[in-house]
């Protein structure tokens, strides 16, 4: 008698079939696992998807916490929080404010921006990937009509100012 494995009782699934806002949340998804793997090839292995979500209010601008939680939704405490875990990670740093000593802020470390620089490599790489996969008329044209819908639908000034919020 030989042992076997349970069915999988859920169905399966053709991309194909997907519904635009699916098929678009689970390239990005791929997307971003992918460039993951590579910050943790790169030395930067815990960070997390999550922290994204902060490091783009820190990319250019120093923030208090207030800020933070304001630009994240969040409220103070968990930003503080996700600052300590960044801070913990060598991500981010607390200093004084200049006009204000009794105000801290909050910016991204030499490691933090080299994450971000490594960030972005990956992420052109995988891009260029695709290009010479898909050519770069094909892969201009998807671009084109993601930006396009993303704007219809009222996500694309967030993504111009930097604040994408963490889904809900």
């Amino acid at each position: 008698m030989t042992a076997t494995s349970p069915p999988d009782p859920a169905p399966r699934v053709d991309p194909r079939a997907l519904d635009l806002g699916h098929l678009a949340l689970f390239v990005g998804l791929a997307f971003a696992d992918r460039a993951q793997a590579e910050l943790a090839a790169a030395g930067f292995a815990e960070l997390r998807f999550s922290h994204g979500f902060v490091i783009q209010h820190l990319i250019g601008a120093d923030r208090t916490i207030g800020e933070l939680a304001t630009r994240l939704q969040v409220t103070q405490q968990a930003a503080s929080k996700a600052v300590a875990e960044l801070e913990g990670l060598g991500y981010v740093e607390r200093f004084a404010d200049e006009a204000d000593a009794r105000v801290r802020r909050v910016r991204l470390s030499a490691r933090g921006q080299a994450a971000v620089a490594r960030s972005r490599k990956a992420r052109a790489a995988l891009q260029r990937r695709l290009v010479s996969r898909h050519g770069e008329d094909a892969l201009a044209a998807c671009q084109a009509v993601l930006a396009d819908v993303l704007d219809t639908l009222g996500g694309a000034d967030a993504v111009r100012a930097r604040r994408v919020l963490a889904p809900r």
